[in-house]
């Protein structure tokens, strides 16, 4: 890989990073520089999943007394690396509050927790809850939980830190320098690197010291991947080494990952948006012809898992993604740089009997932006006393605001006082400009606020419709 490689390991090396780490991004690093063709999955090379198991089906084949025997069994792992830059946070995404129960703000790891500790309680399993952090998110993580009088784990460690690496120049292919900021200079590997950190960390032997033979694994900003008696039963029926859980693509998802079947080894693979070529994106983006996308549930066998890390010394050949960014994310004029990513749930292709099982969107309802937010503070919620999120149908409003205020969570909870408006009659939100929020404002049908110019007021209790704030005479 020459000189250039030896700048990003070296570097790596002052840093203290183990050889693993060094050689998973050897393996990015090689397949960016020498395979730049490897970065596309064409469409005349796959054929699309167009038949998979439905959650319901499965229900009513499963005996779920017998199910608890094989829920026991599983360990329950959070992908909690993330900082949330997107929205402005300088801490775990997982800390932001989410929304209020019982008069008391919960966050993501507080509902996390109560999802593990329900179903600790109600079904006698011990279900052991591990992390991934990162250095940035590691301590605020284990206050969390050790503050926290009902949660209590032995044997098996709560946490399991993820790897870091170099941040590059495209032109030059060298690390980046950011003197301001050196921290900038590093980025997780994506979400794949959670196979080599389970290697590195000895956790698939202490696991299966303590009888543990699936991992459940999901990112902790999905609060819908509750812990599953049902899939930890139907997983373990099916013998397979590896099962994502997918659920059926709508227009909102057409741009996220799904699930294909390689037609020259006939494995499923995972093609994530920034894979497919300029000319596939259309067929791509069918929902019609791809009807499923991948919500990065994932279950794996453990035995499976640890043959597989042996068989390429702890680091899986998985396809790289080369994702163009800032260096520092919160400044779209700062340098521009590649960061070299592998997904998690590209593992399916390591393996044949990789399969499928199709799951309602309760179990995909990832925050990302304050757009989702947004949704999981209104009304359209209610976080019921085992800690799900309870919706009627799912399917929610499109929500625009505008990312000039609105984007970082600051400036949101700012225009924000009260609590988000109530959007159950809403089929749609834009809001244009610089509006803050009274109490009680509702929004319903294609509900518009267009840029007056000047910060502007919804005053309590005002409804928010098609033609902005609406006299009292259309209520």
């Amino acid at each position: 890989m020459g000189d250039t490689f030896e700048l990003s390991a070296a570097k790596m090396r002052e840093q203290g990073m183990s050889e693993i780490a060094i050689n998973q991004f050897a393996h990015l690093y090689d397949s960016w520089i020498n395979d730049k063709s490897g970065e596309f999955i064409r469409e005349n090379t796959v054929e699309p999943i167009k038949s998979v198991p439905n959650f319901h089906e499965i229900y009513e084949t499963i005996d779920h007394d017998k199910a608890v025997n094989a829920f026991a069994k599983t360990a329950f792992i959070k992908l909690n690396g993330g900082l949330g830059t997107s929205m402005g946070l300088s801490c775990a995404k997982s800390l932001l509050p989410v929304r209020r129960h019982k008069a008391r703000q919960m966050r993501f790891i507080d509902i996390i927790i109560g999802q593990v500790l329900t179903a600790r309680q109600r079904l006698g399993v011990d279900l052991p809850l591990i992390f991934m952090n990162s250095f940035r998110t590691s301590k605020d993580t284990l206050q969390v939980l050790k503050r926290n009088r009902k949660f209590s784990q032995e044997n098996i460690p709560v946490e399991i830190i993820q790897h870091q690496e170099p941040k590059l120049l495209e032109e030059t292919c060298e690390p980046v320098s950011y003197p301001e900021d050196p921290e900038l200079e590093w980025c997780p590997p994506g979400h794949g690197d959670i196979f080599s950190t389970i290697w590195e960390s000895g956790l698939l032997n202490v696991l299966k010291k303590n009888g543990i033979e699936y991992l459940f694994i999901s990112n902790s900003d999905n609060l819908g991947a509750r812990p599953s008696r049902t899939l930890a039963q139907h997983f373990e029926n099916t013998g397979a080494s590896i099962m994502i859980e997918v659920a059926k693509r709508t227009q909102a998802d057409r741009k996220g990952g799904h699930i294909v079947r390689d037609l020259e080894t006939g494995r499923m693979m995972l093609r994530e948006m920034t894979q497919v070529h300029p000319e596939d994106r259309r067929s791509a983006q069918s929902i019609k012809k791809h009807p499923y996308f991948n919500t990065n549930n994932i279950w794996v066998r453990v035995d499976a898992l640890q043959k597989k890390l042996e068989e390429y010394n702890g680091v899986l050949p998985l396809p790289v993604i080369c994702n163009r960014k800032t260096i520092d994310p919160t400044n779209e004029k700062s340098e521009k740089v590649i960061q070299l990513e592998t997904a998690m749930g590209a593992a399916i292709s390591l393996f044949n009997d990789a399969i499928c099982v199709e799951v309602d969107r309760m179990r995909f309802l990832p925050v990302k932006t304050t757009n989702d937010l947004f949704i999981m503070r209104s009304d359209r919620f209610h976080l019921t006393d085992s800690y799900e999120m309870e919706d009627g149908n799912y399917i929610f409003p499109d929500i625009d605001l505008d990312p000039r205020y609105y984007r970082n969570i600051n400036d949101f909870n700012e225009r924000f006082p009260y609590s988000v408006p109530a959007l159950a009659a809403a089929k749609s939100v834009t809001i244009r400009g610089d509006w803050t929020f009274g109490n009680q404002v509702s929004m319903f049908s294609d509900a518009v606020l267009e840029d007056t110019g000047e910060p502007s007021y919804v005053p309590n209790g005002e409804f928010v419709g098609p033609q902005g704030i609406e006299p009292d005479e259309w209520v």
